[in-house]
């Protein structure tokens, strides 16, 4: 039986992995610090679906804890890492700089420290939308340079990148990254859109509507993002063999080490995301129309042909259907 060791457990991401995981007999460790960026509650009760599957175990530990890292990598034998766990979110970045430092760049120096040492076959690793920063040249490409991020939580998945790459090219660990664009769906984060409109048009309080609405997201349905996490991890990065450093292609290497988009390759305006989720609840929204917040881009699009030439996947979830899922999972969980 193959052993997963699967970072920020708890998390959106991570819970929704793991079950997929379990289901394909697949053992997993879990490791998260349930800290209370949102809601503990939440995070226990992903844990609690989790934790009955006997192949199921969980360390409580934080990413920054040198000694604690070190000795889960002793204690266990993993035959691929996932790392998911993160400080997450553009705005929070602005008012707590320090987390994404401690969580982002210390907790992933001791996951690379992890792997190399107990030569783990392969570490994948959530990186974001968000590197490609000032960057507007559509759809984005694993191939165009990420060099201008217009957040600190960016400037650190990009940081991330750059220390996996060192990794693969010094100790020949294969790496690859996933620039997540706008997950959603069931059990997904109370900080995310998708579920503070749903709330507020419940309770029938207004939403912030930044940019009067008219930015645009590639959402990506959780279920098409744990299956392009899957596939990837189990496609062992490899170098790639037409690398040349007079001119280097940015999502690949003369190491092993490859970068991937995840995303719908659809991009939708945020007004008609919410037209949809107005349909899926039965509401009509009370809209407060606002400027662009700081750290936010007007668009994502990402293009997905690396991540399909590569392990033959490409998101396919409408909106429609993956919004109309969340609806139903918030009103059962919370009695709606």
């Amino acid at each position: 039986m193959k052993t997963y060791l699967v970072t920020g457990v708890a998390g959106f991401i991570g819970f929704h992995l793991s079950r997929l995981l379990l289901d394909k007999g697949i053992r997993v460790v879990g490791l998260d610090n349930v800290n209370d960026y949102y809601s503990v509650t939440l995070k226990q009760d992903r844990l609690a679906l989790l934790e009955g599957h006997e192949s199921f175990s969980f360390v409580k530990a934080d990413l920054a804890d040198q000694a604690a890292i070190e000795g889960l990598f002793q204690e266990h034998r993993f035959d691929r890492v996932v790392h998911l766990a993160a400080q997450a979110g553009v705005r929070y970045s602005l008012t707590h700089p320090h987390a994404y430092t401690e969580a982002n760049i210390t907790g992933f120096l001791n996951i690379l420290e992890g792997c190399r040492h107990a030569e783990v076959p392969h570490l994948t690793y959530a990186s974001s939308s968000s590197v490609y920063g000032a960057n507007t040249e559509m759809p984005f490409s694993v191939h165009h340079n990420v060099d201008h991020p217009v957040s600190l939580y960016a400037a650190t998945k990009k940081a991330n990148e750059l220390m996996a790459h060192t990794y693969s090219h010094l100790y020949g660990l294969p790496t690859t990254g996933l620039r997540f664009f706008t997950v959603y769906g069931p059990w997904g984060r109370p900080d995310m859109a998708l579920f503070l409109f749903t709330k507020a048009i419940l309770e029938g309080r207004p939403i912030d509507v930044f940019n009067r609405g008219e930015m645009q997201r590639d959402f990506t349905y959780i279920d098409d993002i744990v299956e392009g996490v899957y596939r990837t991890a189990e496609q062992i990065a490899v170098a790639n063999p037409d690398w040349i450093g007079s001119a280097p292609d940015p999502g690949s290497s003369a190491a092993p080490y490859r970068i991937y988009n995840i995303g719908n390759n659809q991009p939708v305006r945020l007004n008609r995301f919410i037209e949809v989720i107005e349909q899926a609840v039965g509401r009509e929204a009370q809209k407060n129309l606002l400027p662009m917040q700081p750290g936010d881009v007007p668009a994502t699009y990402a293009d997905i042909e690396a991540l399909e030439v590569a392990v033959g996947f490409r998101p396919a979830t409408p909106i429609e259907t993956g919004v109309q899922q969340f609806v139903d999972w918030y009103r059962e969980y919370y009695a709606v």
